[in-house]
């Protein structure tokens, strides 16, 4: 009898802890919670575990502060890092969270050699690029989160425009995670109908705006947090469709090695998830506004990298 898959999630804020909760509830493993903070994923995981007679789910969960219990994951998903706070800029997020990025991708290539990397912390596509970098893994192991959220969200919108259910909306996102994501509404379907003979032109315009800003729309809310519900069901979406081989199409950061006229660089595409990582990157014919709209993200993101020097 073959042991349960570990899934080990570094970083046990909102969105790691719900990680490890929406995974240790369908079963897709025994989770591993790591945190440098003292206490708090040895408490959550306890949490996480005393909730399983009840949602009926045998996972363990543990906690820990080291690298240790990681060894030999499945997956790893890193979401720790710092979410940008007042004054702060971009470019100090960006150093800070490639520093701590950097040092948890180390200690965990270390001791789980086979392992599959989904990156969720920010600034994404540049974050999953110095993962892969870092890690020395074949491209196919390290994939980032950022297009299952933005398309969730996208046909969250689609779905209370239209009243309808959101397991009809289908809907397309490429492109950088942020204000430089290229939803195509063409390619967005509701029971297999394209948004577009659904819907005018100005009010697909307002949901794709109100998709690229959806992260933003949430902090305001907050004020002291950024969303984690999405991200985290988004991340384990992707836990899943690698676990279970299933052979998943979700928009993922993924290497490009010349698709979509992109060469050596992490951006948001359609992917087939399965066993061994990204399988197979799905390439479809982009109208000229598309491209030009792919290509100006994909420059905002090589922009992040060679600032990192990567």
């Amino acid at each position: 009898m073959a042991a349960r898959p570990k899934i080990s999630v570094v970083g046990a804020g909102n969105v790691g802890a719900s990680v490890a909760q929406y995974a240790a509830e369908k079963e897709l493993g025994d989770v591993v919670l790591v945190d440098v903070i003292e206490g708090i994923p040895q408490g959550k995981a306890l949490d996480l575990l005393q909730a399983g007679p009840i949602h009926r789910y045998d996972s363990l969960v543990t906690g820990s502060n080291g690298y240790d219990e990681t060894a030999g994951s499945d997956v790893v998903v890193i979401t720790a890092g710092l979410a940008r706070k007042p004054g702060m800029t971009r470019d100090d997020l960006l150093f800070k969270n490639a520093e701590i990025v950097g040092s948890v991708v180390e200690q965990v290539v270390a001791r789980s050699k086979d392992a599959i990397l989904v990156l969720v912390t920010n600034p994404l596509d540049a974050m999953v690029q110095l993962a892969w970098k870092k890690s020395g893994f074949p491209s196919k192991r390290v994939v980032g989160m950022a297009g299952v959220l933005d398309s969730a969200r996208f046909r969250t919108f689609i779905a209370r425009e239209l009243n309808v259910s959101v397991e009809n909306v289908t809907a397309f996102v490429l492109g950088g995670h942020g204000d430089t994501m290229v939803p195509l509404p063409r390619y967005s379907t509701v029971a297999g109908i394209p948004i577009t003979d659904l819907l005018p032109k100005d009010r697909i315009d307002a949901l794709v705006t109100r998709t690229a800003n959806g992260g933003a729309e949430i902090v305001n809310y907050l004020k002291t947090g950024s969303a984690y519900y999405a991200p985290a069901a988004s991340a384990v979406e992707m836990v899943e469709a690698i676990l279970k081989d299933k052979k998943k199409i979700l928009p993922c950061a993924a290497y490009l090695d010349g698709q979509y006229g992109t060469k050596g660089l992490y951006v948001g595409v359609p992917v087939k998830l399965g066993r061994s990582g990204v399988e197979q990157i799905i390439e479809i014919t982009l109208t000229k506004d598309e491209q030009a709209a792919f290509d100006k993200s994909a420059a905002a993101v090589r922009e992040l990298v060679e600032k990192l020097k990567l």
